[in-house]
């Protein structure tokens, strides 16, 4: 079946062992991603480039949902953000819901982006729910690690719009990176604020390296950068793609988000670390929460 499918597509992120997300689609109204993310993987395989509108996405989306069971989670988006600048008049993600919706199928939708807030009047009648990633609250480090989007004073304002709308959301800390967002205070601080604003779930893994990214660091942040480049390369082992930290090492910078998260009685989970003892949620991804509210 997936062979003939266009533009949704079966989750598989490159058949790891380490993933634990429910069987699920996703759905990319955009390619590339203009908020030029130090630390993106997808750039391994697609480029550094900003968000293209996918060429008759929509006629092609109508096509696929004909193909895929009623009532599967569609996730936007799992690697391009579905919200970047341009789709304030594109529109191609909020159409892409409203279809998605109209025919019955759990909305999850994972973002850095304000933007959503726009579209609550469709989230709040359907069975969806938000992941907004958070990195940090720092808006000097957003700026370098994340020069792209919104600041993390506005994904955290729309966290509370959309809870306060009755919008299930999320939070992914994710990626922790050393020695750039990894002070045990600053993560602690960071699952504080969003479950004042309603967060109901905290996905949370450390930055596993490509050799893209890590050239990024190293040429962006100087010396900080060169101290992630070394790291990776001198304790980094290869798993699945990706340069893994040493599991004491993840487990060590993880452990915050963790404990916070369980002390505010938040579901938490890792994202493709092989952390289960750090799972305690019915869904890894936040889809879950996609179930949890009453339709208007």
């Amino acid at each position: 079946m997936s062979q003939n499918l266009t533009v949704i597509r079966l989750f598989d992120p490159w058949k790891s062992p380490l993933c634990t997300c429910p069987r699920k689609y996703s759905l990319h109204p955009y390619t590339g991603c203009s908020h030029q993310c130090v630390y993106c993987y997808a750039t391994s395989y697609i480029g550094l480039k900003n968000s293209i509108p996918k060429d008759g996405f929509i006629r092609r989306l109508q096509r696929d949902i004909s193909i895929i069971p009623r009532g599967s989670i569609v996730e936007l988006s799992t690697s391009s953000d579905p919200f970047p600048p341009i789709e304030e008049k594109q529109l191609l993600t909020r159409r892409a819901i409203e279809i998605l919706a109209r025919h019955g199928f759990r909305i999850l939708i994972t973002t850095k982006s304000h933007i959503v807030v726009r579209d609550v009047d469709i989230l709040v009648n359907s069975q969806s729910a938000v992941m907004i990633t958070i990195t940090t609250l720092r808006e000097d480090v957003a700026r370098l690690i994340e020069p792209g989007a919104p600041s993390p004073k506005m994904r955290v304002e729309a966290i509370r719009k959309l809870v306060d709308q009755g919008v299930p959301v999320g939070v992914r800390v994710d990626p922790v990176i050393p020695y750039v967002n990894d002070d045990p205070n600053e993560l602690t601080e960071i699952v504080e604020v969003v479950a004042s604003a309603g967060a109901k779930h905290i996905v949370t893994s450390t930055y596993k390296a490509k050799w893209d990214s890590l050239k990024r660091f190293r040429e962006l942040l100087g010396e900080t950068g060169l101290k992630i480049n070394n790291l990776y390369r001198e304790k980094g082992v290869w798993i699945h793609g990706y340069l893994y930290l040493p599991v004491d090492y993840r487990k060590q910078l993880l452990k915050p988000v963790v404990d916070t998260a369980r002390k505010y009685g938040l579901t938490h989970a890792t994202c493709r670390e092989g952390l289960i003892e750090y799972n305690r949620a019915q869904s890894c991804d936040g889809s879950h929460l996609t179930i949890l509210k009453q339709l208007k």
